[in-house]
């Protein structure tokens, strides 16, 4: 399993958008347990803790990941989230409590063997991609139970899973993802990753383990790395992080971060 291991090492997809001050909402992660830890990288809830006034918006950034999310309240309501090239709103209404998987960019691939682009910039439900683990959510996945007591059910059950598929590496393909996660996202896909794949071979490859092309996974890893730095408004300002990865000034800098996140670094790092 540790062909992916340096995907958790370099990579770390966050989802900034719930505030913890945002009123009668909570959001939280959990780590899953150590053998799958190459594979997924948390278990998530989003739930309403009072009824909303007004229906809730969620805004999901980009992040390089696809996820299984589930309805708490009736887990037949599952879906599949894939890659998504820039952030997605959903409405979610006024009281909502969804659990979900987020599995590290090309694990859901090496697990499942669905192709990843038929997932890309879009959320469907789970039984037209993997109609056995849609049912079996429904039938294990009970509405009394609490968060923690699911993701032991559900770290049961990736375990149990990920021992019984024989899983095929493409070490071209790690090679060129480790690149990426290396440098952050800021480099020339065509002439920097030399790992043995033509430019041809190299989007059909990441077509089919991320669901997009490398140049665009690696526009999101760079996205993500800024994030991860946690950058007030200020040091934003002073510091240019934003130059460090490729931008050539704040405007192109703007522009590509609002297509990711939805709103602007300074109304995101407020």
């Amino acid at each position: 399993m540790n062909e992916l291991k340096t995907i958790r090492e370099y990579y770390k997809p966050i989802q900034p958008t719930v505030s913890v001050n945002d009123n009668g909402i909570s959001y939280r992660e959990s780590k899953p347990n150590k053998e799958i830890e190459d594979f997924i990288y948390c278990f998530w809830q989003l739930k309403t803790q009072k009824l909303l006034k007004s229906d809730y918006n969620y805004r999901v950034v980009s992040d390089g990941c696809i996820d299984i999310f589930f309805n708490h309240k009736n887990p037949a309501d599952n879906f599949v989230m894939g890659f998504c090239r820039k952030f997605v709103q959903f409405p979610i209404g006024k009281e909502f409590d969804y659990i979900g998987i987020r599995f590290l960019p090309s694990a859901f691939t090496h697990l499942f063997e669905v192709n990843a682009k038929i997932l890309s910039n879009q959320s469907q439900e789970l039984k037209k991609i993997l109609p056995n683990f849609s049912e079996w959510i429904n039938s294990k996945i009970k509405p009394a139970e609490s968060f923690e007591k699911i993701i032991e059910i559900l770290n049961e059950k990736i375990i149990g899973f990920s021992k019984t598929q024989d899983i095929v590496y493409d070490h071209r393909f790690l090679d060129s993802l480790d690149l990426i996660f290396k440098r952050n996202g800021f480099l020339d896909t065509e002439k920097d990753l030399n790992t043995g794949l033509s430019p041809r071979q190299l989007r059909r490859i990441f077509n089919f383990y991320i669901g997009t092309t490398a140049k665009s996974f690696s526009d999101v890893v760079r996205f993500q790395y800024i994030l991860n730095a946690k950058p007030s408004k200020q040091s934003l300002k002073e510091n240019k992080l934003y130059f460090d990865v490729g931008f050539f000034d704040q405007a192109h800098f703007i522009k590509n971060f609002k297509k990711f996140y939805g709103v602007t670094p300074s109304e995101a790092f407020r």
